[in-house]
């Protein structure tokens, strides 16, 4: 697995469908927004980078749209057919555990 730091936070590559992950399209639309999740998909959909987070079940922000059991479903529901895609997964560590 790929490890990977964004704004000091680590995150581990965990899918990288078709090749999909590219570090600077990744860095270009990365905010604080995003460091709270558990998770981040990155799909390109019509060439075009998205990004969603998601929570594990246990996270006290964790609602239904946002539940990663739940991912198949959005990348088949929201995403283009057979889009390439990656899911990053945010380490825990002291600060964030």
């Amino acid at each position: 697995m790929q490890k990977i730091v964004l704004n000091h936070i680590e995150y581990e590559l965990i899918k990288n469908y078709k090749n999909a992950f590219q570090l600077e399209d990744i860095t270009e639309k990365y905010t604080d927004y995003f460091e709270d999740f558990d998770y981040i998909v990155g799909d390109y959909s019509y060439d075009k980078l998205r990004l969603k987070g998601f929570y594990q079940k246990e996270n006290p922000n964790h609602r239904e749209c946002n539940n990663f059991e739940n991912v198949d479903s959005y990348l088949a529901d929201f995403c283009s057919y057979e889009c390439r895609y990656f899911i990053l997964e945010k380490k825990k560590n002291e600060k964030n555990a």
